[in-house]
């Protein structure tokens, strides 16, 4: 999928004008930075329609296999929140494994994709399954069955993907709307003995990037959000580096993949679909299954109907995404009269020594998650969508 980039207000205006009358549905989060760069007006909507189907889309599903003491089969009016957090780590893992370009059809057979969608498939093994996600939950003190808030869904995701070598990943998640370029940088930057002593006498060590999803939990107003906000949050879009925002409107999350004007583009996970695998996709049934997690259609909604409990997502595959962003919050985003959140170089000293979240020698592995006993933190209780 590529970039989410801005475009001209009339643009816009006369793209959604054209649409409504087109198709009421069709709706799009695709921007360009002037109308010098647009091409045909139509090709431009199908390669829209073409980035919207290649994502990876996320919704309620019944009849898997039970989940938890009460044996649910289904996640219907309660995984929404889940399911946005599996819709924005599907859209990392697409750009780093294949491309920001790669786009998805029926036919589509790769094996790199239908790796990362067998990630999210209904079955207790797949690392990023309603399973695993919802049993996770119980580490954040949220039991099985229970709606999720933005920080917590972003919490549960960064565990997870500690467990999933394959992926390649880094997940960060902001405390108090601060985002520290030293605990990013610890975690993203791995040094590795490259280990060949005749073409490198002096033991070298070699610094690689770990990839990284930075994910940036607030909360935007009490009740409703709050006007000041609105800018800062079309910033947040208007970066390369964003892969959406995670929130919704009262009583429904939403995956948020960009903004036109004033409004919000979504994907929205509240269709329940039945239960099944994708495979190698070989038979007529799994062909019909991968379907089933790409949409044709976005909708949209206005900045000011979304719940103020959100959290906005940037992947960096390399360190000069990772630079560039920074760029772009100290020189954009902290311009703002009120900033969405902020950037310092180090931990600020109230916080104390910085530590790991995910003990890896004494957390239980995905099918013991129940069995985790752990003292947990309500704080999460704000950003929840009620």
């Amino acid at each position: 999928m590529p970039c989410l980039i801005y475009a001209t207000f009339r643009l816009m205006e006369i793209t959604l004008n054209l649409m409504i009358f087109l198709k009421q549905k069709t709706m799009f989060g695709y921007w360009v930075k002037n109308t010098a760069r647009c091409k045909s007006f139509f090709s431009d909507l199908d390669r829209i329609r073409r980035d919207i189907s290649s994502i990876i889309w996320c919704t309620y599903r019944k009849g898997f296999v039970p989940i938890g003491d009460e044996g649910l089969t289904s996640d219907k009016g309660w995984g929404c929140m889940l399911r946005c957090g599996q819709m924005v780590l599907g859209v990392a893992l697409v750009r780093i494994h294949l491309s920001s370009d790669w786009v998805w059809t029926p036919e589509t057979r790769d094996p790199t994709y239908l790796k990362i969608v067998q990630r999210f498939e209904e079955r207790k093994q797949a690392p990023y399954s309603i399973h695993q996600v919802a049993l996770m939950g119980a580490c954040e003190g949220k039991e099985v069955g229970q709606w999720f808030g933005p920080n917590t869904v972003a919490q549960v995701l960064k565990k997870l993907v500690v467990y999933d070598k394959w992926s390649s990943l880094v997940i960060h998640v902001a405390l108090d709307n601060t985002v520290v370029k030293e605990d990013i940088l610890q975690q993203c930057i791995v040094n590795n003995d490259r280990g060949d002593s005749s073409d490198n006498p002096d033991n070298i060590i070699v610094s690689d990037w770990m990839p990284l999803l930075l994910i940036v939990p607030l909360r935007l107003g009490l009740s409703e959000i709050n006007p000041v906000y609105i800018d800062g949050l079309k910033i947040c879009f208007q970066s390369p580096q964003s892969v959406g925002v995670i929130g919704g409107k009262p009583n429904q999350a939403l995956y948020l993949i960009g903004c036109v004007g004033d409004e919000v583009v979504y994907l929205d996970p509240h269709t329940t679909q039945r239960s099944g695998l994708v495979e190698n996709k070989i038979t007529d049934e799994q062909k019909e299954m991968d379907c089933t997690y790409h949409c044709k259609y976005a909708s949209r909604i206005p900045m000011l109907s979304m719940d103020p409990s959100v959290a906005v997502c940037f992947l960096c595959r390399t360190k000069r995404d990772f630079d560039e962003l920074c760029i772009t919050i100290e020189n954009k985003l902290m311009q703002e009269s009120q900033p969405l959140f902020e950037i310092c170089e180090k931990r600020p000293a109230h916080w104390g020594p910085s530590i790991n979240d995910i003990d890896l020698q004494n957390t239980t592995l995905f099918t013991e998650f129940e069995e985790v006993d752990r003292q947990f933190d309500d704080s999460d209780e704000e950003f929840e969508i009620l």
